[in-house]
């Protein structure tokens, strides 16, 4: 049976109440089995796509704490701020762009991986950008915070600097700060490309081993360190791709392809590509025990020699 509305103004005043209800505490991440965020894939134009790259970019050098990469990015009047939420109390912070790459560099750094699950798009004749974008930081594959970052972009010479980069952050509870594996696996490949040594022992434990095909093992993090020194050193610009993880009950397989050029001391100056894999053993905390990495040493050494194209 209908009723006329008799009092429209009580309607509404209710409907705002009943969608108040609704509505998930905005200061307290949810409570979910595995707190790794569904990445929405959507359409995007021309412009979207390259402030999407040049965002992902950005975190991906922020996390390895690469500041020559970021100042290039960046525009030397750019503000950072950002407001997080401890013991139910938000706290804020506001820097200038060079404030923030001091404090970087006073900083003991540790390797993180920031992964975006939505983007929003506001672009203005395709030279200025508000960006919205959703994302969860994890450290060796643990998730330690959601991050709503905010982002205001310009064109300048056909590049897309940053001029404002905010943020709030809501520390995950520690029942839904569950290790992941594949963004473990994800995050190793990034520190290979950090120039940064040290960040790679960080995924091993204390008295891990790596071992490159029939070489001798590299025991312990300081010994790690210095093997990858070695491929950095000869590969300055190397960009380590994670390609898949197969999960054994023995074993995990790691996957990977590996772009670069050998421009180091002494290089021949040719572009290297090529794929291989490590055979890890992990520890009851996901940390490397033991990895034997395997790829195919007469291709490296042709390519070094000759490069990829002959």
């Amino acid at each position: 049976m209908n009723y006329p509305l008799r009092n429209p103004v009580l309607f509404l005043v209710v409907l705002s109440i009943f969608i108040m209800s609704c509505q998930s505490n905005p200061n307290k991440v949810d409570s979910i089995e595995n707190i790794r965020p569904e990445i929405i894939e959507s359409e995007l134009n021309a412009d979207e796509e390259e402030i999407k790259a040049s965002i992902e970019k950005l975190l991906f050098a922020a996390g390895n704490y690469n500041i020559e990469e970021l100042v290039d990015m960046v525009s030397d009047k750019a503000m950072i701020g950002y407001s997080s939420l401890r013991d139910g109390v938000w706290f804020n912070k506001e820097l200038s762009i060079d404030e923030y790459f001091a404090n970087a560099k006073n900083r003991k750094p540790r390797p993180f991986n920031e992964i975006v699950s939505d983007y929003t798009f506001l672009v203005t004749e395709g030279r200025m950008a508000l960006v919205k974008a959703d994302a969860i930081v994890y450290k060796l594959g643990i998730p330690g915070a959601r991050e709503i970052n905010h982002f205001t972009l310009m064109k300048e010479n056909e590049n897309w600097k940053f001029l404002n980069i905010s943020w709030t952050a809501i520390r995950i509870e520690e029942e839904n700060r569950i290790y992941d594996v594949d963004i473990f696996a994800r995050s190793y490949a990034q520190a290979w490309c950090s120039k940064r040594p040290d960040f790679v022992a960080m995924y091993f434990t204390e008295n891990g081993s790596l071992q490159v095909n029939d070489g001798d093992p590299a025991n312990g993090r300081d010994a790690i360190s210095k093997v990858a020194q070695g491929f950095m050193t000869d590969l300055p610009d190397m960009m380590v791709h994670f390609d898949s993880l197969v999960t054994k009950s023995n074993a995990t397989e790691f996957y990977w392809t590996l772009i670069a050029t050998n421009s180091g001391p002494g290089g021949t100056g040719n572009k290297v590509k090529l794929s291989g894999y490590e055979l890890w053993q992990l520890d009851s905390l996901g940390l490397i025990k033991s990895s034997l990495g395997r790829f195919p040493t007469e291709e490296y050494t042709r390519q070094l020699e000759f490069g990829i194209d002959n």
